[in-house]
């Protein structure tokens, strides 16, 4: 699935066709995805002006005149963009057509995203309302984290990624970022310090913006807007490398399943 690095690469690409123009219409192929497309979208947005291209949490939010389009890439989609008139292939359902002859298209092969209408504020849709802080912004640090987790006996990585507490630390990046700050994944978040919180926060940051510059992780689906992939795969430390040594300590690399998910994790480096 795309992860928040994944989704603000995605923001980027999209955003360099986006900045200033305008909508000439909008084709739906398929309104099957994991909410059906709103039937009036293509008349709400028809001949709109660009705005601004933000992201909240793995949403990209595209302001419009009149609104917002609320665009998730689900497990699989991928926002390309491509001419106007580019042939369509398998799961390609959704079309931004701009005026210029440039479009964006939405491929899903699982169809699991969504393109949504948000009205006039985005952030008060039910699905965005309640998410927590975002991990880049300077208010999210190890202080917080330690305030929420009191009393939690959750596992620390099922706590970081909970959307309610920080958006975005998807499953790839919160066993790359507690391998960094060397603490152990099954650990309850209730029983960490306050210092190791710190290093926990730095290390999120640190995580994510690295995998920004990389492009995101290509592991399976994932592409940029212009069809490369994420180059952050190289720089994966723990993830996915179960049964390889370990770079710092030369101990070998587990994977435990926590809250039904693989946590891979150093025993040497990580307590």
């Amino acid at each position: 699935m795309p992860e928040l690095p994944e989704v603000e690469t995605t923001r980027r690409g999209i955003q360099k066709v986006l900045d200033n123009a305008q909508i000439k219409y909008l084709i739906v192929r398929d309104r099957r995805l994991r909410w059906p497309v709103p039937n009036d979208l293509e008349q709400r947005v028809e001949g709109q002006n660009v705005v601004s291209v933000r992201r909240r949490a793995k949403y990209i939010l595209i302001e419009l005149d009149n609104g917002y389009l609320i665009w998730h890439l689900g497990m699989s989609g991928s926002l390309k963009i491509i001419d106007e008139h580019a042939s369509i292939n398998k799961h390609d359902h959704i079309d931004l057509v701009l005026k210029g002859g440039k479009a964006i298209r939405f491929n899903d092969p699982r169809r699991f995203g969504c393109l949504l209408w948000g009205g006039a504020d985005a952030l008060t849709h039910p699905l965005l309302a309640a998410l927590g802080p975002e991990p880049l912004e300077q208010h999210f640090d190890g202080n917080y984290l330690y305030q929420k987790s009191r009393g939690r006996k959750i596992a620390i990585k099922n706590f970081i990624m909970d959307q309610k507490i920080v958006v975005g630390v998807g499953n790839i990046y919160a066993s790359e970022a507690l391998f960094s700050a060397r603490v152990l994944p099954a650990r309850q978040a209730c029983r960490i310090s306050l210092a190791r919180y710190q290093a926990l926060a730095d290390e999120i940051k640190y995580v994510l913006n690295a995998a920004i510059k990389q492009g995101g992780t290509t592991l399976q689906d994932f592409q940029q807007a212009d069809g490369k992939p994420g180059y952050f795969k190289q720089a994966l430390l723990v993830y996915g490398r179960e049964g390889e040594q370990c770079e710092v300590c030369g101990e070998i690399i587990l994977n435990k399943v926590i809250g039904q998910r693989a946590s891979f994790y150093c025993p040497g480096c990580q307590h």
